[in-house]
């Protein structure tokens, strides 16, 4: 039975974990099990905000869309409510752009919308 030497392993998996630590301060950069942890916990926080972005994007569309419709005096869910009954199938993504940056197309939507 032979002796397993582990040393090298080791070293390069030490030497991974401490350049994805690189920009860290103190301790989190330079010892192994705090730039182990660190990394753990920012995997973490990265996999969660991913999530969050997708929530609050959604959340500034509607209210942009909300302040553009409410200036032609209609309501938010009203509005969608009209929009699915007339078959006009724009995301809120591109409803919230056309109401910032083009009021006149947007508008147009709107009319089609109220007949």
């Amino acid at each position: 039975m032979t002796r397993v030497k582990r040393g090298k392993t080791a070293k390069r998996r030490h030497k991974r974990i401490l350049k994805e630590a690189r920009g860290y301060i103190t301790k989190r950069r330079t010892s192994f099990k705090t730039a182990k942890e660190a990394l753990i916990k920012a995997g973490k926080y990265a996999y969660r905000d991913r999530r969050a972005k997708k929530r609050s994007a959604r959340q500034l569309w509607n209210i942009r869309i909300n302040t553009a419709v409410r200036e032609q005096g209609l309501t938010y869910s009203r509005f969608i409510d009209a929009l699915k009954k007339s078959n006009i199938e724009l995301d809120r993504k591109i409803l919230s752009d056309l109401a910032l940056n083009n009021p006149a197309v947007f508008t147009k939507i709107l009319e089609a919308v109220k007949k």
